[in-house]
């Protein structure tokens, strides 16, 4: 079984930038594709941004132009540059990883995004 784990969440100000990294325990050749979403607090969780293994990528609306996914997959590893912060986006980010309907889960890390 894949583990996933993140990393690269913290503090902060509006208008700065974070790195997050979702690295995986094993190979995700054999999942479809990875993903970042997130859940802030009160709110169902959504989808940020995921890519695929060919390489193809989709973003929320919210986050287009400010965010971008990469993987590298020699490292087993899928990240998300966020820009630009915003309050809003103050959420705990979830890694994923899927395969058709499968789907496994990191533990999250949290971004707080200070006014």
């Amino acid at each position: 079984q894949v583990q996933l784990v993140e990393s690269g969440g913290g503090l902060v100000q509006a208008g700065g930038s974070l790195r997050l990294s979702c690295a995986a325990s094993g190979s995700i050749s054999g999942y479809n594709g990875m993903g970042w979403y997130r859940q802030a607090p009160g709110k169902q969780r959504e989808l940020v941004a995921r890519i695929t293994n060919s390489g193809s990528s989709n973003y929320a609306d919210s986050v287009k132009g400010r965010f971008t996914i990469s993987r590298d997959n020699a490292k087993n590893t899928v990240y998300l540059q966020m820009n630009s912060l915003k309050p809003e986006d103050t959420a705990v980010y979830y890694c994923n990883a899927f395969k058709y309907t499968y789907n496994i889960w990191g533990q999250g890390t949290q971004v707080t995004v200070s006014s």
